[in-house]
């Protein structure tokens, strides 16, 4: 079968569409024939080895997929062939819901990768697709998604009529928690360096959108939303500092991501006079996941797709994803 493998972590010169060998199914396990996947930004830092812990190239990439059940192993009622399915993108998240074990992970490494024909994964972890969703739609939720909804929902708490601040919308999981936060009915704010991304964001529900290429945002942004109740940050080491005192009584900052820095400074007495809350989340556990595609399903939303691309040109989709890439999903068809 055909899979978009990385040979050795020298940056995307090693990424090769080549022939491997079909994964022999475990009990337990079902074996999909993929049908789309979608690129996140963490394809790109694994290629350059930008993550801890990182396996041994060679290896498939790709952690989004969906896709019609082939085949199951033992244990797995055969009536699931044929099951149109979305695969929860990691695994081995443990036993405490609170946060990851030690040996948790996602697929596409050090797990197998879903930028491929084929890929055998727990039946646990292959859940009904949204019926509402073609294969590219569906493709481009499961990573994104899932991390946007743990980090509203399960780390903020965000309630209908709460004000949210989303830093850098634009990139999938910025848009999924724009996306969440509008259906949910909270007042949504966001920022961006592209004054085209933030009208299309307003478009989409925001209510108002600052370019943070414009000093002036961090005044501009109590003004007009009143004090901020929840923000969702992918960048605190450029962001923090302008928000800091639009921050309401009790407000929750919560950090996915780290593009703007390792690091931001903090002002104590701001943060507990307060009681201000920051909390750190990645990815989700299945509990998660399942809650996430319920109220997909229930609100019927659509992710919104940059560009699509065939398994053939996949390298392409990498590098328009780290060149071009500006709102919404890259998807590979498969």
């Amino acid at each position: 079968m055909k899979a978009l493998v990385l040979n050795a972590i020298e940056g995307l010169d090693s990424v090769e569409l080549k022939d491997v060998a079909v994964p022999a199914l475990k009990a337990g396990e079902v074996l999909v024939a993929l049908k789309a996947a979608s690129l996140n930004h963490r394809e790109l830092w694994i290629t350059l080895g930008q993550y801890p812990d990182m396996v041994p190239a060679p290896f498939t990439l790709g952690c989004d997929g969906v896709g019609v059940i082939e085949s199951v192993g033992e244990g797995v009622p055969a009536v699931r062939i044929g099951e149109e399915v979305i695969i929860y993108p990691a695994q081995n998240w443990g036993e405490d819901p609170r946060f990851p074990a030690p040996e948790f992970g996602c697929l596409g490494m050090p797990g197998p990768g879903t930028i491929a024909e084929k890929i055998a994964v727990s039946a646990a972890h292959a859940l009904p697709k949204p019926n509402f969703l073609s294969f590219e739609e569906a493709a481009a939720l499961p990573l994104a998604a899932l991390t946007a909804w743990r980090g509203l929902f399960t780390k903020a708490g965000l309630k209908a009529g709460e004000k949210l601040l989303i830093t850098g919308i634009g990139g999938g999981v910025a848009m999924f928690a724009l996306q969440f936060a509008v259906k949910l009915g909270a007042q949504v704010f966001v920022t961006s360096g592209s004054d085209e991304t933030l009208a299309k964001a307003i478009a989409l529900g925001a209510k108002a959108g600052f370019n943070y290429k414009d000093e002036s945002w961090r005044k501009a942004l109590p003004k007009v939303s009143g004090g901020i109740d929840v923000v969702f940050d992918g960048a605190p080491g450029a962001s923090y500092a302008n928000y800091g005192r639009a921050l309401n009584m009790g407000a929750r900052v919560v950090v996915y991501g780290s593009t703007g820095g390792f690091t931001f400074p903090v002002h104590a007495p701001e943060l507990f006079l307060k009681n201000i809350n920051i909390a750190g989340t990645n990815v989700g556990n299945l509990d998660d996941f399942t809650a996430m595609l319920a109220f997909v399903n229930e609100k019927q939303l659509k992710p919104v797709i940059d560009r699509k691309f065939t398994l053939a040109e996949s390298i392409e989709a990498m590098h328009y994803l780290k060149d071009a890439h500006g709102f919404g999903k890259v998807v590979i068809t498969i």
